[in-house]
């Protein structure tokens, strides 16, 4: 099983990089890659650990991006490569945002009376701090009763507390993944597609005319028959199809590492698909 799609501590996940490997070691995972959001730490922290397991390592990262005017993830793979200073740069200039948007988060819960400080966040949140870890602080101090809770009351786009991030536009992000010579694929497509009520045929290829190369049509949250709809609906359009848990470990206890992913003939396909052979924004 090859899974595509994790995060260490360095963004949402709970796990360091050294016990990620570990655990996709003890799962028996023919390979991993990590996609940390907005950074590349994760990755680099753990290509000498992976090395010494003798585990195939890809290197990843997801980024936001808005859709219809909703936020959606793009993940990148396979790049040529190390990705260099420029794309490490715009990696920089996204965690910078997401610090600003965290002051705001942490203000606009303590105008719905919530006792919350950015600070403390941060304390939870290791080299990165997210929604996430804004949910793990309500919980401890008894403002919802588990994580899903204080997405529910708090932070989901639809509760009260949420506050929007200042994503980069869909054609940069595409165009960042591209000239890294990265393969860009949409993260748990069924998220979106579910909540906007359009079909997944429509999106696709709306997707594909910005130049998306990929959809992860496997996935946690998606059931059998999305998958199905999904790789077919992808497999008409020409582009390839990419799987992943998304684990996060103890941030979402439900998901298993490598419980979906991708078979090693599917890696193969997807690194065969050479910078040009795919499309350009």
């Amino acid at each position: 099983m090859v899974d595509l799609h994790s995060h260490t501590i360095k963004s949402d996940g709970s796990l360091t990089p050294a016990e990620l490997i570990d655990l996709a070691c003890l799962k028996g995972l023919s390979a991993l890659a990590i996609t940390d959001h907005d950074t590349l730490e994760g990755y680099d922290e753990a290509q000498s650990f992976a090395a010494a397991a003798g585990l195939d390592l890809i290197c990843g990262v997801e980024l936001g991006t808005k859709f219809h005017a909703r936020s959606i993830h793009i993940l990148g793979y396979f790049f040529q490569g190390q990705p260099g200073e420029e794309f490490r740069g715009h990696l920089r200039c996204l965690q910078t945002a997401r610090r600003e948007r965290n002051d705001r988060l942490a203000a606009r819960l303590r105008e719905l009376g919530l006792e919350v400080e950015r600070e403390e966040v941060e304390k939870l949140g290791h080299s990165q701090t997210g929604r996430p870890h804004f949910a793990l602080l309500l919980v401890n101090k008894g403002y919802a009763a588990d994580i899903r809770e204080a997405f529910d009351r708090y932070l989901d786009e639809s509760a009260p507390g949420y506050v929007e991030r200042s994503d980069p536009s869909l054609t940069n992000v595409l165009g960042w993944i591209h000239k890294a010579g990265g393969l860009a694929s949409w993260a748990h497509p069924g998220r979106m597609i579910q909540h906007s009520g359009l079909p997944a045929a429509s999106l696709f290829q709306e997707m594909a005319y910005h130049g998306l190369d990929a959809v992860e049509a496997f996935h946690s949250d998606h059931t059998g028959e999305e998958q199905e709809v999904y790789s077919f609906q992808a497999a008409k359009l020409g582009l390839a199809v990419t799987g992943g848990s998304d684990f996060h470990g103890d941030a979402k206890p439900h998901i298993e590492l490598g419980r979906v992913g991708i078979s090693l003939g599917g890696l193969e396909v997807l690194r065969r698909l050479g910078p040009t052979a795919r499309r350009s924004p």
